[in-house]
């Protein structure tokens, strides 16, 4: 059987009885078993959960009712969000032997969707990272070139997508870590607007710039995901309920505006040409193409890094050997054992960015640190805002540089940072993103990074999959 396949051509086999849900499932798994031995995309395998959900799938056509928007699609599901029954690590040693004892609203919502969730993707430690390589269970590789990183922090769900391990994938973006991923494994991943999606049953990295989002190998396999997870949630009080517009865009009325702060210095030649030509394609098929300005985008990573560090020291106090995870008890005291199990439990990733975010907040460093960064944060949205007023769509690259080869930059850190310039800004603003292939260089892919207003999704959907046809 053909692995590549669409959610549509899923439910088209399915009603005409070309394949069971169950067979399509097995061979999902047996695929994904198969080449993850080089991709290393998934932590676990649930294929006790994925049979079960395939089963009551064939009962359904069997019977003849109707079936979900995700009927028999084998999906992935990032380890930071909760299966119940599944292992939930969030890449981490202090939560290696955690099971979730209950569903993530967004996996209840796919669930009943009939999605097949086949296994949970590997990640950076708490999602701290722009390569995988932090994970601390080993870095997942990209598909397209086994000795370079497949970005992150979601590398797994999309290399399993992009490896055809399954056909969609549950991600999480904090700062880049759906869309950063996805341009480096050549698939279409979506940062929704903050609160379009609930959180709840998410293991928190900064609770103020999380949101989860799809993966997909196309947009509008994206789209359909996107549709069944988004709405507000009674569990979750940051969730929105909304009405999507039922817009058609033309290309042809369609106004692109391109941030010039986007092409500056740092931006590799190579990637700049492949998203030159892809902003040229759409100015050829009738696109309006016009250049502006977002002044404090050279503020937003180090805006970024005091917000994120900041509420990841304070989410993260949890894990203290003794709420959750990892704890050793051989300690003379408390101290000792919040110590023990932190010190070898936490990735040198996650304690640097816990020290940072403790210090960010620590008396008479506040106002100075995370409240300034907050200012900038309000500034950045009022830079998006202005641009809005004159376009519909902001494209520019999702990174300034092509995957890198695994333990390339690994040992420095404002490297790594860097990783994140064009992306994080979007999520200090709380918009919607999304990276969509644009082309290779060589055999690596890049991705085309569209922005729209808070709540427009819809808009970016409709501009993507014009994009596709070009």
């Amino acid at each position: 059987m053909n692995l590549d396949l669409s959610i549509k051509n899923i439910a088209d086999g399915l009603v005409g009885k070309l394949f069971s849900a169950k067979e399509l499932t097995k061979e999902f798994l047996d695929a994904a078993k198969k080449k993850d031995k080089d991709i290393h995309a998934f932590l676990n395998f649930t294929e006790d959960i994925a049979l079960n959900q395939a089963e009551k799938i064939d009962e359904k056509i069997a019977q003849g009712e109707k079936l979900g928007a995700l009927a028999g699609v084998p999906c992935s599901v990032k380890d930071a969000i909760l299966v119940e029954g599944a292992p939930c690590t969030a890449g981490s040693k202090i939560l290696e032997r955690y099971v979730a004892p209950y569903d993530a609203t967004v996996v209840k919502k796919i669930k009943e969707a009939g999605a097949i969730i086949i296994g949970k993707t590997n990640m950076d430690e708490f999602g701290m990272g722009g390569s995988t390589e932090n994970s601390a269970f080993g870095p997942t590789k990209n598909p397209h070139d086994l000795t370079r990183v497949s970005g992150g922090s979601g590398g797994g769900s999309t290399a399993s997508v992009a490896a055809e391990e399954c056909v969609i994938g549950l991600g999480e973006d904090t700062g880049g870590s759906i869309r950063l991923p996805s341009s480096f494994c050549g698939v279409v991943g979506l940062k929704p607007t903050y609160g379009a999606v609930s959180r709840y049953g998410v293991i928190a990295l900064a609770s103020s710039l999380d949101q989860v989002g799809p993966v997909a190998k196309t947009v509008e396999d994206a789209e359909i995901l996107f549709n069944v997870i988004r709405g507000k949630d009674e569990l979750d009080s940051t969730s929105v309920e909304y009405e999507i517009q039922d817009t058609k865009y033309k290309i042809q009325d369609l106004r692109i505006g391109i941030p010039k702060e986007y092409f500056s210095k740092g931006l590799d030649p190579d990637v700049e040409k492949v998203i030159r030509d892809a902003i040229k394609k759409l100015e050829n098929a009738g696109a309006k193409i016009q250049e502006i300005e977002l002044p404090h985008t050279k503020y937003a990573l180090a805006a970024y890094y005091i917000i994120n560090t900041s509420e990841a020291s304070a989410n993260l106090a949890r894990y203290d050997g003794i709420r959750y995870g990892l704890s050793l008890q051989g300690g003379s005291s408390l101290l000792d054992t919040y110590l023990d199990a932190r010190g070898e439990g936490l990735g040198q990733e996650v304690k640097r960015r816990i020290i940072l975010g403790t210090y960010a907040l620590s008396a008479g460093y506040y106002e100075a640190y995370y409240n300034k960064a907050q200012k900038v944060r309000t500034l950045l949205k009022q830079d998006f805002e202005k641009a809005f007023e004159k376009v519909d769509v902001i494209v520019g690259p999702v990174s300034p540089f092509l995957p890198f080869t695994i333990g390339e930059r690994i040992t420095d850190p404002l490297q790594m940072y860097l990783v994140d310039i064009y992306t994080v800004p979007v999520n200090l603003a709380g918009l919607p993103a999304l990276s969509v292939p644009a082309g290779k260089v060589g055999n690596l892919p890049v991705g085309l990074h569209m922005i729209a207003p808070a709540f427009e999704e819809q808009r970016l959907f409709e501009t993507g999959k014009l994009f596709e046809k070009l």
